[in-house]
């Protein structure tokens, strides 16, 4: 979720609500330390000045994320990237990285992002 919101080099308060109401509320963060939230950023945001940062993101994310929870992951993804109601060049490109490293099937990520789009549209 941090990376998403970083992606475009400037994360947004959106954004940053959605991280913090989905770590408060959602089932896949019951167990979670809250206060790793801070060390969890600054580590991704180390890791975007690297070269192969982003591969060794994903390496961490397939080393310590269940494979069931990898469509969760890519749909909070979605979420984190819609709240803000812009999607922009580089958020749809790590979207993209995101669905290739994690394997999410094309239909399952189509339905993910459509339900993204749907809880964040306004009036």
């Amino acid at each position: 979720m941090v990376a998403i919101s970083a992606s475009d080099e400037e994360i947004r308060t959106p954004e940053l609500l959605t991280i913090e109401r989905i770590v408060n509320h959602y089932p896949a963060f019951a167990e979670y330390d809250q206060g790793r939230i801070r060390d969890v950023s600054q580590r991704v945001f180390e890791l975007f000045l690297d070269e192969d940062g982003l591969d060794t993101l994903f390496q961490i994310v397939r080393d310590n994320l269940p494979a069931r929870l990898f469509e969760t992951a890519y749909a909070l993804a979605c979420d984190v990237a819609a709240s803000d109601g812009k999607l922009g060049e580089a958020e749809l490109q790590l979207l993209e990285e995101i669905r290739y490293e994690l394997t999410i099937d094309r239909l399952a990520a189509a339905a993910i992002e459509r339900s993204a789009r749907a809880r964040h549209a306004t009036l």
